[in-house]
């Protein structure tokens, strides 16, 4: 079993290292590790709702949590010039916290520290404390609640992205929700491969090209640091010009 996992490591850097249009997409299961409740787990908040039980009381406050590892291990993507995209069903500011730029994140579901303009889809930080925006539109929280629209911009952007990517990550998702569940099937459609890493089952599971039941921050800190290694390698015996 051992063996194998290094395999799949191996492949899964392997396709890291030879991709030109990376998209990652997360869901509440790589937010577990710093403490957050997932949702569709066997005590996550929907499953709870399901069974009539409340939620379980947080550990800490929101605004306490810290990114982990597999949240790093994106950043690290993005500073090794790997990472296009960034689709994020969560919305517990962890992305960003971590150091992700946020024109190339899309929160589908909002994001707990930001308000956003009911006019021009404005996001405003919620700590400057304000109620309009400098459009004069009315300032709202941006989380979207069941049965809303999700924001145009990110979802357009969502889309658009998942149809140019050559690797599609899925990370701490159950991909039961949609329409951001619809983006793998775009990847896929277009042609790239699909990695999904989520303990829990999903309805991609017999069409993806590479599955991972681990635990996030056992597999991406790891195929990163692999994918650093490759990226080393091929640098040192590079041609010189």
């Amino acid at each position: 079993m051992y063996n194998d996992f290094e395999k799949r490591i191996q492949t899964f850097s392997e396709w890291l290292y030879e991709s030109r249009h990376l998209v990652v997409f997360t869901g509440a299961g790589i937010s577990t590790e710093s403490g957050l409740p997932d949702f569709r787990g066997p005590d996550g908040m929907w499953t709870r709702r399901e069974k009539g039980l409340p939620p379980k009381p947080m550990v800490r406050a929101w605004d306490s949590v810290e990114p982990n590892t597999g949240h790093l291990a994106i950043v690290e993507l993005q500073r090794l010039g790997k990472l296009k995209f960034l689709i994020s069903q969560n919305v517990d500011n962890l992305h960003l916290k971590s150091g992700i730029y946020s024109d190339l994140l899309a929160e589908l579901h909002g994001n707990i520290t930001k308000l956003r303009c009911v006019r021009c889809g404005e996001k405003v930080d919620r700590s400057a404390g304000r109620t309009l925006c400098s459009c004069g539109g009315k300032l709202v929280s941006s989380i979207v609640d069941f049965g809303q629209p999700l924001p145009e911009r990110d979802l357009m952007l969502s889309f658009e992205h998942s149809r140019k990517s050559d690797l599609f990550v899925v990370v701490g998702s159950s991909l039961v929700v949609t329409p951001a569940a619809d983006m793998p099937r775009e990847a896929l459609r277009s042609g790239a491969k699909l990695v999904i890493i989520n303990q829990g089952e999903t309805p991609f599971d017999r069409v993806t090209n590479l599955r991972f039941h681990e635990r996030i921050g056992e597999v991406l800190p790891r195929a990163v640091n692999r994918l650093k290694m490759l990226m080393g390698m091929f640098e040192q015996y590079a041609p010189t010009k």
